[in-house]
């Protein structure tokens, strides 16, 4: 993650953030730095947003065969208020610096959005628009196969 005096901030997306012009449409211009994978924590579509469906969140589970793969993006410092807005930032989901492991093994401090345990809800599922977001920034970004099958095609949209 990039230190205070730097001009930007390193955000891991792993739900609707994966599709580039989506995010762009946030927060302007932005850099992917290519895949990440987040370990011991799972994907799942459980986080109440304001209309009442689901989104996405990183949610913590100990067990270190879980994983959560997303993209790592590079954002102007100057509009992280703008997703910070856009990610509902005190309305359901809080900041948390993460390590996340690069393709090539190293690991890089991020920053993400997680949901507040106040905010979750296992019945809940997404829009169709919002499912649509994450499979194709998974898809643009090149996630791998099997893990865009069970972990973003398996969960049902309204």
């Amino acid at each position: 993650m990039s230190g205070p005096e730097s001009k930007t901030v390193v955000c891991f997306a792993y739900g609707s953030n994966m599709d580039t012009a989506r995010l762009r449409s946030r927060v302007g211009e932005c850099k992917s730095l290519g895949a990440a994978t987040l370990p011991a924590h799972q994907l799942r579509f459980h986080k109440r947003s304001i209309d009442g469906t689901a989104k996405c969140n990183a949610h913590f589970t100990g067990d270190k065969s879980d994983r959560v793969i997303g993209v790592l993006f590079e954002v102007s410092r100057e509009r992280k208020p703008d997703l910070d807005k856009a990610e509902g930032l005190g309305n359901g989901y809080h900041e948390q610096v993460i390590e996340v492991m690069l393709v090539d093994q190293s690991t890089q401090k991020a920053l993400a959005y997680i949901a507040d345990d106040t905010h979750i809800d296992d019945q809940l599922k997404p829009t169709t628009e919002y499912h649509g977001y994450v499979e194709r920034g998974a898809k643009e970004h090149g996630l791998p196969e099997d893990y865009i099958a069970q972990h973003i095609m398996s969960v049902q949209a309204e």
